[in-house]
């Protein structure tokens, strides 16, 4: 990207991304566009496409017949960082309902699909109270439904920390029951009744605060071309990838990778990658 050479107000500065962006993945802008994407006024947008013209003249060129600036041969991003992955998970979090489509930059969306994810029925006032106490640092009593009883039960948690699996949000905290740190499903709290300040720190929640790195690589039964395309799939360098995450995330990692059963009880074309390490600690993450 090229730099910028004087600095732009901050609302300005998102103005031009968004040009740029319709500019980069949807091959052109027009007035009308950032009008309706920042309740800014007509005359507003044209100012900000004459700016981005004068900082980036090679970029755009206005097509009469469209009544619209399209990107030009010579297109180079000036002000964004294109990014594939941040493009396909805007489409993903619109057609799934996670982000509302006036919240995305996102004009012309390409038919998708994907596998439905079952909604999770986490309440609004159960979410708040959590994270009210997480900022004061308290914990809060409440009535949880465990699969490990038939019925729920009272028991206080100090929460410190909000985790997803993939699938589910819980939060992490430590529990006054069980006197260790653990994952509780914010769907499955049905109450929450008092506070009081926590005696716990989330310094000591171990499995949280430290990082491992899971390396995987092409499952070893498949043929050299199949392992290419997999080391394609995953960003693989020398036949294998370098994930870092939290230990106490590790098996909803492994689960989410598929790799939670044995690699012979799949197929090699089904399972398509393995585990080479058990995750050490990562010095650098720590």
């Amino acid at each position: 990207m090229r730099n910028v050479e004087t600095a732009l107000k901050w609302g300005v500065e998102r103005r031009l991304e968004f040009i740029e962006f319709r500019l980069y993945w949807e091959g052109g802008v027009n007035r009308s566009d950032i009008v309706e994407a920042f309740d800014v006024s007509v005359p507003q947008a044209s100012k900000d496409l004459t700016l981005y013209q004068e900082r980036a003249p090679h970029n755009a060129v206005y097509d009469k017949s469209a009544k619209r600036y399209v990107a030009s041969s010579e297109f180079q991003p000036c002000f964004l960082k294109p990014d594939a992955g941040q493009y396909l998970n805007q489409l993903r979090s619109v057609a799934e309902g996670i982000l509302a489509s006036s919240e995305s930059w996102i004009a012309r969306s390409p038919p998708y699909a994907g596998p439905p994810v079952p909604a999770r029925g986490v309440k609004n006032d159960t979410l708040r109270t959590v994270l009210e106490a997480i900022r004061h640092n308290e914990a809060v009593e409440i009535k949880y439904q465990s699969l490990s009883s038939d019925d729920p039960r009272w028991r206080w948690i100090a929460p410190h920390a909000i985790g997803f699996d993939g699938y589910r949000w819980h939060v992490r905290a430590f529990c006054d029951v069980d006197k260790t740190f653990k994952d509780f499903l914010l769907s499955r709290v049905l109450e929450i009744k008092s506070f009081r300040p926590s005696e716990v720190s989330p310094e000591d929640d171990a499995d949280w605060n430290e990082y491992i790195t899971l390396e995987i690589g092409p499952h070893p039964d498949l043929s050299e071309s199949q392992k290419r395309i997999i080391g394609l799939d995953y960003g693989m360098r020398g036949g294998r990838a370098r994930l870092r995450v939290r230990k106490a995330l590790r098996y909803y990692a492994l689960r989410r990778l598929g790799l939670d059963t044995p690699p012979e009880a799949r197929r090699p074309q089904d399972q398509q990658i393995v585990l080479l390490n058990e995750g050490g600690a990562d010095e650098d993450h720590r």
